[in-house]
């Protein structure tokens, strides 16, 4: 096991580094060290952060359980961030249950439940997202589309047409991992993390969001499993779960025993 240089080890910088130029420094050391498990990352996520989080974080959203709008949020932003900051980082934190909510699905015949978390948390799930984003996209594949910053399902398809003209046609396999968002094993997730990432700041954050639970029609239930399809970190958990089970088994294990090309276009949906 490598672990990254301690914090305050950097000697020389004269002023604070920008976010995006530290999230940079994180991704360069990550691609460079593929072996390197993070052991200290919360430090990273300090004021500046939170309020790049803040800004991406989409202000015409639904409220969750507190019914608090980013606008009344942001009545004392710098107050309410520095709060935040504060809690997350003394493990105070509580993640409060995300409001579930059903929109329809397909056809619109069925319907998809959707986790509605507050804003409040939307933010540090951004801000969360953002560190871990910066450590696993050094790791995810190539055949990997799903919420990945670049690419869409739209590449995928273009991926996939090449791949076909180039061997002169073949044929396409389409599947679905039904409620793939519902049935994520939590103790599998911890596993896949724990080669990467094992700051407790962060590592005790994402297990608050796996247990937060879900309010709907008055009542609060806690699955065993999954994670809230709708919730801002749980499109990376998904892809750092996916990565494991799913595109490292195809590429390592399936494709070198097949006797002709073969080719995997992995998408994530989320309404």
């Amino acid at each position: 096991m490598v672990e990254e240089p301690l914090e305050g080890k950097m000697q020389g910088t004269s002023r604070p580094e920008s976010v995006s130029t530290r999230l940079q420094r994180i991704a360069k050391l990550s691609r460079e060290v593929p072996e390197m498990v993070w052991t200290t990352l919360a430090h990273h996520i300090d004021i500046d952060l939170l309020r790049e989080a803040y800004r991406l974080t989409r202000k015409d959203g639904a409220v969750g359980v507190d019914g608090q709008t980013a606008k009344a949020y942001s009545e004392n932003l710098e107050e309410n961030l520095r709060d935040l900051l504060n809690r997350f980082k003394s493990g105070d934190y509580k993640a409060p249950p995300v409001r579930r909510t059903y929109v329809p699905k397909g056809d619109g015949k069925r319907t998809r439940p959707i986790g509605i978390p507050t804003f409040e948390d939307k933010v540090l799930q951004r801000a969360v997202s953002m560190v871990l984003n910066a450590v696993y996209e050094q790791d995810f594949l190539d055949c990997s589309y799903g919420f990945r910053p670049g690419r869409s399902a739209h590449d995928a398809l273009e991926e996939l047409r090449k791949d076909a003209m180039s061997l002169g046609g073949g044929h396409v396999l389409e599947l679905d991992i039904k409620k793939c968002f519902d049935v994520l094993d939590h103790g599998h997730l911890r596993t896949f993390l724990d080669k990467r990432v094992r700051d407790g700041v962060i590592r005790k954050a994402i297990d608050k969001w796996l247990k937060a639970g879900v309010l709907e029609a008055g009542t609060i239930s806690h699955p065993e499993t999954g994670t809230p399809q709708g919730g801002v970190v749980s499109p990376i958990l998904m892809n750092i779960y996916l990565h494991e089970v799913l595109d490292k088994w195809f590429v390592q294990e399936v494709r070198p025993r097949l006797h002709e090309e073969a080719y995997l276009k992995g998408t994530l949906m989320m309404l």
